[in-house]
């Protein structure tokens, strides 16, 4: 069954977050997404927020930028989500921009491999073990956490992947992926043959893992338009099936079509001048929402 979600695009004011992330659990919305760009809003600070504001949605941040944190850091700040709203919190982690991390000093010269270690070390912080390891980049004596998420809920770890090589080590090392708005169908289709592949590699092939898809969608007077102007900026007006711009029944459509193709979640992703925020949380949750679940 395919879960549906709504960005919280930090464009936005961080003080507009308490009235949408209120909106999408009131709405029934099933999951609200947050992202850590450079250099707008913290996501660990503003999932923490909006956990602490609702009370039924799931929070997913897609995703933390591995260069800017160190792995013991995540992990304590990711096990005191779990433990205080379990089965709640979806924290993804990957590359970042590497333009960004090069504007901070926090490039690495093989963001494959420091992932791959991140990664690793992180599940195995949140599983409670004991970690030394001494890594390129990710260098840990005798750490375990005083306070680890409760091992009856899961906490998973997911990865931001685009390329081959990352695919793969999602598969192998993460407990899901996601995938950027830029991912066409056939695109989610091939992603996820990379991921299993990887799963296959690692052993992992009986496990579950998610793959989570950003949908770009514009509804209303100019949505049309609007999406246009969005796919123009961005270099990619001439990729097909790209976004979604229409009614809920259009929205959908476009939802199951991802779901098709690979999706496990798909997350509505406004346009960066969506005119009314709450009005979108409200059209996924209640119009979009409920069209897929006659369908399930």
């Amino acid at each position: 069954m395919t879960e549906l979600g709504v960005v919280f695009r930090p464009q936005l004011p961080p003080e507009r977050l308490r009235s949408v992330a209120r909106l999408a659990d009131e709405t029934g919305l099933e999951e609200l997404w947050l992202w850590e760009d450079c250099f707008r809003e913290g996501g660990i600070s503003t999932a923490a927020a909006a956990l602490a504001w609702t009370e039924r949605v799931r929070i997913g941040v897609g995703l933390l930028p591995v260069p800017l944190r160190n792995v013991a850091l995540t992990a304590m700040e990711a096990a005191t989500l779990h433990r205080m709203f379990p089965g709640r919190a979806l924290l993804g982690a990957g590359h970042g921009v590497q333009d960004w991390m090069e504007q901070v000093g926090a490039r690495a010269e093989s963001p494959l491999t420091l992932l791959r270690e991140y990664l690793t070390a992180l599940r195995a912080l949140l599983r409670g073990e004991r970690v030394t390891t001494q890594g390129r980049y990710v260098r840990l004596d005798d750490v375990a956490l005083d306070w680890p998420p409760d091992g009856a809920v899961p906490a998973p770890v997911l990865a931001g992947a685009t390329g081959p090589r990352t695919l793969r080590l999602s598969g192998e090392t993460a407990d899901g992926t996601i995938l950027t708005a830029s991912t066409p169908v056939e695109g989610v289709r091939r992603a996820r043959r990379l991921v299993d592949e990887g799963r296959k590699a690692a052993g992992r092939d009986h496990e579950p893992h998610r793959v989570v898809v950003y949908l770009l969608a514009a509804t209303g007077p100019g949505a049309e338009a609007r999406l246009r102007a969005e796919l123009e900026a961005e270099g990619q007006a001439g990729v097909p099936d790209l976004g979604v711009a229409g009614d809920a029944s259009a929205v959908a459509r476009a939802v199951r079509t991802l779901a098709d193709a690979g999706a496990d979640t798909v997350v509505l992703q406004p346009t960066g001048d969506e005119p009314d925020p709450e009005g979108f949380v409200r059209f996924a949750a209640q119009e979009v929402q409920p069209l897929l679940k006659s369908s399930r």
